[in-house]
């Protein structure tokens, strides 16, 4: 199983802990580091600036969210970071929900998620492939466009810059059954946002027949502590803002996916709290077992039995949402 170090993405303001964390990673042999994006800083750029400060750690997005931008403009991040970087990118994908797409984006969110996915996908491949023009004329991505406003002008194009790799790796932030099944079939990797080493046959039926050299890259909190219970709150903060506040009380996909975990009730409860304004209680509201299932939290020995089960199971990659250079190196030293 290979490391990886997932940075997220920034808060108020960018994080000066990540260009040292991203090198010490590097320094202990991680496999990879990862940016990500919501409603702030992009995926992209933190990703570039690492680059340039690194020169063997792979780059990869995790996730890059797919309506901030048309599948086109996706590969062409892709393609030149992947040249800057001399073969280093790996591009994440995510569709993201309803409330993002439509409030943040200013786009419609796509009623067939898979089918958009799907074509997102074909043109981002196409791009790197450089096999001929881009065209296709899909439900949700047509190039040329052809709508009912368009010019009829439109030419198909193929990339100006040969991608240095046609086969870069593409990878899907799916939480959905039929998503991740999907996934298995069109990209070269799953993102799956929670991943509990006691509960893979939540994921079974999704995860039949996979291609050879799949990757699966969960991502983990790990946090070196003596008091197991403080060390999961930072875990618990993060999941009541994802159940409670990632979504509507309707259609929230990170809720549904607790609730398929075995947490249907503590899920519902969360997101009551969370949308009432009581955000505290929301927090404490999540199972301190839910938590601790997805982390690596506590002792230095508790976090090396637990690593075993992430071991035995079909993960090959771990990305580590570690606090500082200390845990990086504890979980080096344990995985190695």
């Amino acid at each position: 199983m290979r490391l990886g170090l997932a940075l997220g993405y920034w808060g108020r303001g960018p994080d000066p802990r990540h260009l040292e964390l991203a090198q010490e990673a590097e320094r202990l042999g991680y496999d990879s580091v990862w940016t990500a994006e919501s409603w702030g800083s992009d995926a992209f750029t933190p990703l570039t600036w690492i680059a340039a400060h690194t020169s063997r750690i792979r780059l990869g997005t995790a996730i890059a969210q797919m309506a901030a931008r048309s599948p086109t403009t996706t590969a062409m991040h892709a393609l030149t970071l992947d040249h800057l970087s001399g073969g280093r990118m790996m591009l994440g994908l995510g569709l993201s929900g309803p409330q993002v797409v439509e409030g943040w984006y200013g786009r419609p969110f796509p009623r067939s998620p898979l089918t958009a996915t799907r074509e997102y996908v074909d043109v981002v491949r196409q791009v790197l492939r450089r096999e001929g023009p881009v065209e296709t004329d899909g439900r949700f991505h047509a190039h040329p466009y052809r709508g009912e406003d368009a010019t009829g002008l439109g030419k198909p194009l193929k990339p100006i810059t040969h991608p240095l790799r046609a086969d870069l790796p593409i990878l899907l932030g799916a939480e959905g059954p039929k998503n991740i099944a999907q996934t298995t079939r069109i990209a070269d990797g799953w993102l799956p946002l929670y991943w509990s080493p006691t509960r893979t046959d939540a994921y079974e039926a999704s995860l039949t027949d996979l291609p050879e050299d799949f990757v699966i890259a969960p991502m983990a909190r790990v946090t070196v502590c003596d008091d197991v219970a403080e060390g999961l709150l930072p875990v618990k903060a993060m999941l009541g803002f994802y159940i409670g506040g990632m979504g509507h009380a309707k259609r929230n996909f990170h809720a549904d996916l607790m609730a398929r975990m075995g947490y249907a009730d503590e899920a519902r409860r969360v997101q009551e709290l969370f949308l009432a304004g009581r955000r505290e209680e929301a927090v404490l509201a999540v199972p301190d077992a839910f938590a601790d299932e997805i982390s690596l939290v506590g002792p230095r020995g508790r976090i090396a039995e637990r690593l075993e089960l992430w071991r035995k199971g079909p993960v090959t990659d771990l990305l580590v949402l570690a606090p500082d250079p200390h845990t990086l190196r504890v979980l080096a030293e344990l995985n190695s």
